[in-house]
């Protein structure tokens, strides 16, 4: 994932879901800790990624909260990567990047079985889409757990629709809400947001 990111000195990127504290290493390496936020909704995991980052010489800041909210207070960011299976994008994310920047988030079996990879890039309009580029599996965002039968429904919809490649489907965020799409955002997939 953090190859994906295409990353270049000086950006800024926000992680969510640091964990053990592994990619915030990684990422406070190659950009500067100055220049790495991380954020963990458990208070437990955060201190321990703290304490890690510490003992090995790194201080990223690391933020214990609600990562579907992103981090207002240091945006806006070059990049955005998400280390938990999403089905609905936050537009919180899509508000603290910026511009031409990159949302990366592994997306929940809603549209395809092989849970891909999403690349979101920001527009100047305030809209963001792209492809999903990957496999990622992914445990979910905390509050966006999905019922068994969601899977058995995907892969349902998935076959009906002819088994696409999952580079063939997108997604469109807006303040409004998101389309998930096949082929162009003018061929909308239906179901492929859970409604509970």
């Amino acid at each position: 994932m953090i190859n994906e990111l295409d990353l270049s000195s000086g950006m800024r990127v926000l992680e969510i879901g640091t964990g053990t504290g592994y990619n915030a290493a990684v990422l406070a390496y190659l950009l500067g800790a100055q220049n790495v936020i991380s954020v963990e909704i458990d208070p437990e995991v955060a201190e321990e990624a703290r304490k890690a980052l510490a003992k090995i010489g790194y201080s990223p800041t690391v933020v214990t909260g609600d990562g579907e909210d992103g981090y207002m207070r240091c945006a806006p960011y070059d990049r955005i990567m998400v280390t938990a299976a999403a089905h609905t994008v936050p537009y919180a994310w899509v508000e603290q990047t910026r511009p031409g920047g990159m949302i990366l988030v592994p997306w929940a079996p809603t549209v395809h079985p092989d849970a891909p990879l999403l690349r979101l890039t920001v527009r100047d309009d305030g809209t963001a889409d792209g492809r999903f580029i990957a496999k990622a599996g992914f445990m979910p965002l905390r509050a966006q757990h999905l019922l068994p039968r969601v899977s058995h429904e995907t892969e349902e919809r998935w076959t009906k629709a002819g088994c696409p490649d999952y580079p063939r489907y997108g997604v469109t965020v807006t303040a409004e809400g998101q389309r998930v799409w096949l082929d162009s955002p003018a061929n909308p997939v239906s179901g492929a947001v859970p409604r509970g």
